[in-house]
């Protein structure tokens, strides 16, 4: 039995405790934002955030999950995942869109530890999360529009 805090809400599931959280959140939650990609952790499509740290959620096994769980269902509601979501929209960063949900994960986490990376270290930060349509000159400068939009707010 496994007792998770997903997007704010409770839920007690019989699972077995090597079930990566990946699976949890897709067919026992039923939350398919969060897509399957290589089950690996090489690509970070899989990406959602426990205590705020960006996590590949196809290798964490969900006996190793104590913190809270958000998703990209959860960015609406949170101020600056609002904000990198409106970045992704307003520069037409999503072309295909399967990996765009960790992508967005992954900057919101990002963001949160570091309000303010430079164009490398956002460049860094990025570079665990593959694009295969390789929209990342764009993925920048939907994160760098966040940062400049909180320096400036």
């Amino acid at each position: 039995m496994a007792s998770l805090t997903i997007n704010g809400r409770q839920y007690e599931l019989d699972v077995p405790d090597t079930m990566p959280l990946l699976w949890v959140i897709r067919d026992v939650v039923g939350m398919k934002g969060t897509k399957f990609g290589c089950g690996m952790a090489q690509c970070g499509a899989c990406t959602v955030h426990i205590d705020g740290v960006a996590t590949r959620s196809c290798v964490t096994p969900v006996s190793a999950v104590s913190g809270e769980v958000k998703t990209i269902e959860a960015m609406a509601d949170d101020a600056l995942g609002k904000r990198v979501q409106q970045a992704w929209l307003d520069l037409g960063v999503a072309q295909c869109g399967y990996c765009q949900g960790g992508q967005i994960m992954n900057a919101t986490g990002l963001l949160k530890n570091n309000p303010s990376p430079s164009s490398q270290e956002i460049i860094d930060a990025m570079a665990g999360n593959l694009c295969r349509c390789g929209t990342y000159n764009r993925i920048l400068a939907a994160v760098e529009r966040v940062v400049s939009e909180e320096a400036s707010s």
